[in-house]
């Protein structure tokens, strides 16, 4: 009796083991998941506070000064919400790859045997292993990093005047790869989320200042270390990727490596703007060094599209987009965000 209940014991804890495992993907997928949630409701959280300030200044319960700072109190505090909320889900994922690098989450399953003496039970592993091959799968995850300059297009031409040359860029993001035709390696569906950090440094001195809805340079009366305009956007960029790679047989089975040759993508991408802020660094009058964060609203275009594309071998390629959207939201003349430099798809 006590050697069947063990028995049943063994077989519940196996089966618990399995049904609490977690794959990679589906790991991911909740994180970027949640950290879409995060942004949409930070920015319903600011529209009706928005909405009840705008209700007071119609009813001339406060003035529009008072509306305005009201406004960019709100603005401050769902934007360090965001980052806070976002910074606990990016570590989540920083940590999920971490454990695949390191091998702390498994892509093989092995069978057990259990075997029976008298009186005693005992487990032993079987000589069968059964490996699930990455080559086999016609779906597989990347991490994907890329970091590059930025600039801005208005009117057709590259900005070069105002803006230094180290503006620049990253992206990092999840991304899945699926072979669309079943016995052909060329063509990749390839989606996912990504979070793109945009950064534009004025020269001269200049700073970004909001005037009447509008987003300007304006001299900003003293010697600028560092000026930085940082935005954020979360988007689900998706291409159409070209793989060279060839096929392979082994022991007379067919199978459909990726990422051994030479790549192209064609795509584009959408998304929204998560936050954005200011940074400035100068030297006081009193020759202290100060580092400034302005949060607020810098008109900025809540939503953002735009095309992307790359070329490359194995898993570095060179990297453009271009955001259709204008970055400025209420400006007279559009400005769109042009960027170039290098991605890795770590598969």
């Amino acid at each position: 009796m006590k050697t069947i209940i063990f028995y049943l014991t063994a077989l519940l804890c196996l089966a618990a083991s399995k049904m609490g495992a977690q794959t990679f993907e589906r790991r991911a997928r909740d994180i970027s998941y949640s950290i879409a949630q995060i942004s949409k409701e930070e920015k319903d959280s600011l529209k009706i506070e928005v909405e009840e300030v705008n209700k007071l200044l119609e009813t001339d319960d406060i003035t529009k000064e008072e509306a305005n700072k009201r406004k960019l109190a709100f603005a401050e505090k769902r934007a360090a919400n965001i980052e806070e909320r976002v910074a606990v889900e990016r570590e989540k994922l920083d940590k999920l790859v971490q454990d695949r690098i390191d091998g702390n989450i498994e892509e093989s399953f092995r069978s057990f045997s259990i075997t029976y003496d008298p009186g005693t039970v005992k487990f032993k592993k079987d000589t069968t292993v059964t490996k699930k091959y990455y080559e086999f799968k016609r779906t597989t995850s990347q991490f994907v990093f890329a970091l590059g300059f930025n600039r801005l297009m208005t009117d057709g031409k590259v900005d070069n005047d105002n803006y230094k040359l180290r503006s620049d860029f990253y992206e990092w993001g999840l991304t899945f790869n699926t072979r669309i035709l079943r016995n052909n390696n060329l063509l990749h569906a390839k989606y996912g989320l990504s979070l793109q950090y945009n950064n534009l440094r004025p020269e001269d001195d200049k700073v970004f200042v909001t005037d009447e809805g509008k987003t300007i340079l304006a001299d900003s009366g003293t010697d600028i270390d560092l000026a930085r305009l940082r935005y954020v956007n979360l988007v689900v960029p998706v291409h159409l990727e070209f793989d060279f790679t060839k096929k392979q047989e082994n022991e007379g089975k067919t199978y459909y490596p990726t990422y051994n040759s030479f790549r192209v993508g064609l795509g584009g991408y959408a998304g929204v703007n998560v936050k954005e802020k200011q940074i400035l660094k100068y030297e006081n009058a009193d020759g202290n060094d100060v580092k400034e964060r302005r949060r607020g609203n810098y008109n900025i275009n809540d939503f953002v599209y735009g095309l992307s594309a790359y070329v490359g071998y194995e898993a570095i390629s060179l990297y453009v987009k271009y955001d259709l959207q204008p970055v400025f939201e209420n400006n007279e003349i559009d400005q769109n965000n042009v960027s170039l430099g290098i991605r890795f798809d770590f598969n």
